[in-house]
Order: structure tokens, then sequence, then C-alpha cells
């Protein structure tokens, strides 16, 4: 299952990255959502190779998901390799520069099933998958909405 958005951001190419890779911040919104987030390879500074495990609810049974960095390219795209039991999933963020106030932000993210029971859980996910990308488009255009807000002020 594939599905992907995209956002114009106004703030430039480098400010939205350097968003984008705030990990701790994205860390801490997961745990407010009841993700139990933990970095299992520490690195220095983002960079290909940081790895964490995340434990959450699906349809009331918990899952495990191991994703790990995978490409880092400063400005222009990062990618994220995720591993759970029967299943596995990448997902891509691209960004490129509008104009030097402009940046399109693109997220991709895939689905793949290795294991009858993930292969019935996504094929479920498929069923809504209308509703579930209207959904994320609409959480990423308030994201872009949110970085807009903390490049203008600040935060």
């Amino acid at each position: 299952m594939q599905f992907s958005a995209r956002e114009d951001i106004q703030a430039p190419i480098e400010a939205v990255f350097d968003m984008m890779a705030d990990f701790e911040r994205f860390e801490r919104m997961a745990m407010r959502r009841g993700v139990d987030v933990r970095r299992t390879v520490e690195v220095p500074k983002p960079q290909v190779g940081a790895c964490w495990t995340a434990v959450f609810s699906v349809r009331g049974k918990p899952r495990h998901v191991s994703i790990e960095l995978s490409d880092y390219e400063r400005p222009g795209v990062m990618r994220f390799v995720s591993v759970s039991k029967g299943m596995s999933g990448l997902t891509t963020i691209e960004l490129l520069p509008l104009s030097p106030r402009h940046t399109r932000l693109s997220i991709e993210m895939s689905l793949a099933a290795r294991t009858l029971p993930a292969r019935l859980l996504l094929q479920s996910l498929k069923l809504g998958k209308s509703r579930f990308r209207r959904l994320f488009q609409l959480r990423l255009n308030e994201f872009a909405r949110e970085m807009e807000e903390r490049y203008f002020h600040g935060n």
C-alpha cells in the first residue's frame, strides 16, 4: 500500500529541513499521543544509522516497530525504513525549493506485508484508504502551518 501527500511551506528549505530533522520534537509529539518511543542507537546529530523503537496500539493490539534513518541528504531527502512483525515500510521525505522563501514538502509512505495476518491488516487499511489519505493530508497541512509559525516566530 502506498500513499503520499505534499504541502507548500512559506519558509526556506534549510529552515524546513532543520525542523524536519528535530527528532527530539517528533519523539515528544509521539509520546503525547500515547506512543512509547525510544532511541536504540544514539547519534550525536541527525545522521544515517539513527534508530528508534516504537510501541503503539492498532485496533486494540500493541504493535512494535523498529525505525532506522537510512538516508539523510541535506537539505533535500530523508528516508526511514520501518520493520514490524510481518510488515515493513519506507517513508521518504523530500524537500524542494520553490523560491528562496518557499519549500514544497512531499511525504511518501509505502507498507508491505510479509505474513498472512499482516496482509489481512493491510487489506483492512486499504478499505479505508481514501479516509486515511484525507486525514493524512489534513495533518500534513496542520504541520506545515505549525512550521511556518515556528519559522516566523522562532518557537
